[in-house]
């Protein structure tokens, strides 16, 4: 190949590389990372990508040298030359390919143990995932049980993931890492959050009708708000029990009730419970909970409101809640 063949080929493979370049980075394709995982996660997006480029250039310069070199003449319908293989080129073209892929994926596996790897003392965190709604238990002296997510920033975190229904998807985009909650199986995932802030954890698996709401507050804060949290929410559950389990359960994922503060329309209102046939409302609110199907309220479907609560509260908790509810009615009229 002559001298000026070989200019030609490096200025297009310099173009498409700025070409590339210039979309890798200035499209923001991952969100600020908040998490050690993340930072490493983001180690091997870039790893690749830059591999990516490289390989592009070399594939774009060449075919654009060849579509301008050896392009057709008009009118020109003979035959071209018969070529053989070059045996050197092919092995070049194989090689240095297997030698990218295999250090792409040496890098990916380092990356996944160590994302993988929570260290000899993690914060044990429980979380269960039921339709619409994640509930998470916090370790302590006392049982304190949440909404919402709160983690200790620079501390590593094994979160546990159980479902009580169908299959669900733990997802914090910062955190980079994602996990399913499967029932029946009991899943993990690591998180070492490296800065404090607000956060969105939402459900990736297509899990119902009330997929869209399945969302919770994440919190990343020092220390020492950790440990207040963990004493105002065990403060909070023993001066308002009712309201804990309404909130941890997920109830105002699908219902509006304004002693909550919800406004959500998946399910009936909750402001304003007429029990059809003159039945006791404690007993019809109980009822509702524990077999959502008995009574239909009109413009609703049968089928969506989960059929675990029994399974999943305690009679305590299950009292509580009714209690709460009814209480609630009192105050709305």
């Amino acid at each position: 190949m002559r001298r000026g063949s070989i200019v030609r080929i490096t200025i297009y493979g310099v173009l498409a590389g700025i070409l590339a370049s210039v979309v890798a980075v200035l499209v923001p394709w991952l969100p600020t990372s908040a998490s050690e995982e993340m930072d490493r996660i983001e180690f091997t997006f870039w790893f690749t990508t830059v591999i990516c480029i490289a390989v592009f250039s070399v594939v774009a310069a060449a075919i654009v040298y060849s579509v301008l070199k050896f392009r057709v003449q008009p009118e020109d319908e003979s035959d071209g030359p018969p070529i053989h293989g070059h045996t050197g080129l092919e092995i070049v073209w194989t090689a240095i390919p297997a030698v990218l892929v295999t250090a792409i994926s040496i890098v990916s596996a380092v990356v996944l143990a160590k994302n993988d790897d929570a260290g000899p003392n993690p914060l044990q965190i429980a979380v269960t995932a039921q339709q619409f709604a994640w509930k998470f238990e916090y370790p302590g002296e006392s049982k304190v049980a949440s909404g919402q997510l709160v983690l200790p920033v620079d501390e590593p975190v094994r979160l546990t993931l159980n479902s009580v229904d169908v299959i669900h998807s733990f997802w914090v985009p910062e955190f980079g890492q994602k996990s399913d909650a499967v029932p029946g199986i009991q899943t993990t995932l690591v998180i070492t959050p490296n800065r404090t802030g607000q956060f969105a954890l939402m459900c990736t698996e297509l899990c119902g009708l009330g997929h869209a709401t399945m969302r919770a507050h994440v919190r990343v804060v020092t220390r020492s708000d950790y440990d207040k949290f963990l004493a105002n929410a065990s403060a909070g559950a023993s001066k308002n029990p009712g309201e804990t389990v309404f909130t941890t359960a997920g109830c105002g994922a699908c219902h509006a009730f304004t002693p909550a503060g919800t406004d959500a329309q998946v399910g009936p209102s909750l402001d304003a419970i007429e029990p059809p046939g003159g039945k006791p409302l404690e007993e019809f609110i109980r009822e509702s909970i524990v077999n959502p199907d008995a009574v239909i309220a009109a413009g609703f479907k049968p089928g969506v409101m989960p059929k675990t609560f029994n399974q999943t509260l305690s009679k305590e908790e299950l009292d509580a809640l009714v209690q709460y509810l009814v209480d609630g009615q009192k105050g709305s009229k």
